[in-house]
Order: C-alpha cells, then structure tokens, then sequence
C-alpha cells in the first residue's frame, strides 16, 4: 500500500505504471503474432540492432552537440530498429535458408556497435544501462506520450493489415497465391515488431524484451486459440505483469523490471503444468 501512498508525492511512480500499460497494449498486439509466425529470434535480432542505434545516438549528442545535440538515444532506437526490420523483411523472404545468418550477425553486430559507440563518448555515460536492463522508476512523460504515439500507429496499422498479417501466419505461400504480397507483408509485421520493441525499452529494457513479448502470448495461446481473443487476453495478461509485480517489489532490493519478467516467466510455467498435468 506503500506505493499507493507515495503516488501522490512521486509522479514517476504513476508514469511508471502507465508506461507498463502502455507496453502492456503493444505486446498483447503483436506477441500473438510473433508467436504464431516464429519469429522470436527475429525480434530478438531487432531489439539488439536498437543497442547500436542507442549507441550511435549517445555518440553523436556527445562529440557533436552543436549539429546533433538534439538527438535522442530513443530516435537511434527507433531508426536502428526499423532499418533492421525492413533488412530481414527482405532477406527472409529470398534467402529464407539464410536468416539464421543474418539474426546471428545483427544480434552480435547491433550490441558491439552499441557499446563502442558508448566507450568512445565524452564522459561516464549510464544511459545505455538503462536502455539494456530497463528502468520503469524514471519514466518521464515525453517518454509516455511516444509510447502513445507509437501505441497508436500499432493498433492502427494492425487494423489495416489485419487480414493480410493473419494470412501469412496461417500460411505464407496459401497467401502468395490468393495475391498478398508476402515480401511487403512481412516488412510491416516487422516493422510492427520493432516499434513494439521502442515500447519495451523503458518498461524491461531491451535484453529482457523478448520475454514480455512472447511469454503473455504463449501463455494465452494454452487457453485460447482464435487470434483476436488471444490478443485480448494477452493484453490483460501484461497489465497485471506490468503493474502487480511492480507494485509488490516497492521498498525492496528486487529490481522492477526483474520481477516483470520472472512472474511472467512463473506464469508460463503455471499454465503449462496446469495444461499439461492438471487439465487431464
């Protein structure tokens, strides 16, 4: 009840809260999708080219301020991660025996550029801690309103290519021949992907954001097969990961985002004992 109390005298307490809502509403989107499409490692891939976009912003803030000091390490982000998106949106659907190749050199490339770029800045820089590992404590409200606006174009552009995203996780080449175009297709449910992955950063970082973004899912997909009540499910599902265990873990040691990720990671393995053993 603490946290509630102290609500009214921190704000970063209540922006912290909507930020995992927030997040919480683009992965309960997108999650099902990345399940059912298998392309966790995919994401994974994004999420660590974000690294070396966060790296290259920090970098160019620090040794050129007067041209690029309005640059934020979220802008490198989002540019980084869409560029990623669109790569493998590319490549997977000409070189499809390849992509493990090419998630392998982005995963590993994306996190060295990152960190070089970060030990090459004037100064002690902490930014890129927070960006890797997460840090819901200090959630600032520009911050929130991007999420918003990233939120929106989610939800939007998922509504117009509803039917079309559907059908290539059902089938790709069942897809191709009723006339959708698959390489396109998969360019905007990655680029879907990555924008979700923006959410994240502040809410569980970008290491652990693989697991907000496929274990709601898959812990919904034990009990709900049709892709829209998935969806729905999934969302409530992050609400309560996003806000119970933050809440429980105020005043303690444990780290937040922490605590997000092992009662989601509890949560998977719950359902899977009770499909498994106690539904027989």
């Amino acid at each position: 009840m603490q946290f509630f109390y102290d609500m009214a005298d921190n704000p970063f307490l209540g922006m912290g809260l909507l930020a995992g809502i927030l997040a919480s509403l683009a992965c309960g989107v997108m999650g099902p999708i990345v399940i059912a499409r298998r392309i966790v490692f995919l994401s994974g891939a994004i999420a660590h080219m974000a690294v070396g976009g966060i790296g290259a912003a920090i970098f160019l803030a620090g040794v050129y301020p007067q041209t690029w000091g309005w640059v934020q390490p979220l802008h490198g982000a989002v540019v980084s991660a869409l560029f990623a998106a669109v790569l493998i949106g590319v490549v997977h659907n000409r070189v499809a025996e390849r992509i493990d190749t090419l998630v392998g050199a982005l995963w590993a490339v994306g996190m060295a550029t990152g960190i070089l770029l970060i030990k090459y800045t004037p100064g002690y820089q902490t930014e890129l801690m927070g960006y890797l590992f997460g840090n819901i404590v200090f959630v600032t409200r520009e911050e929130v309103v991007m999420m918003l606006v990233v939120n929106a174009l989610i939800v939007v552009t998922m509504l117009t290519f509803y039917k079309r995203i559907l059908a290539i996780c059902l089938d790709q080449q069942q897809a191709q021949l009723q006339g959708v175009n698959v390489v396109w297709t998969n360019i905007v449910l990655l680029s879907l992907v990555a924008l979700t992955v923006i959410c994240l950063i502040q809410v569980v970082g970008l290491i652990l954001v693989i697991a907000l973004l496929t274990l709601p899912a898959a812990t919904a997909a034990h009990h709900v097969s049709r892709m829209a009540p998935m969806m729905i499910a999934s969302t409530v599902l992050c609400v309560v990961l996003t806000t119970v265990p933050r809440v429980a873990v105020y005043g303690t040691q444990i780290s937040p985002e922490s605590a997000i990720v092992l009662a989601a990671g509890s949560v998977y393995l719950l359902s899977v004992v009770y499909r498994r053993v106690l539904a027989r």
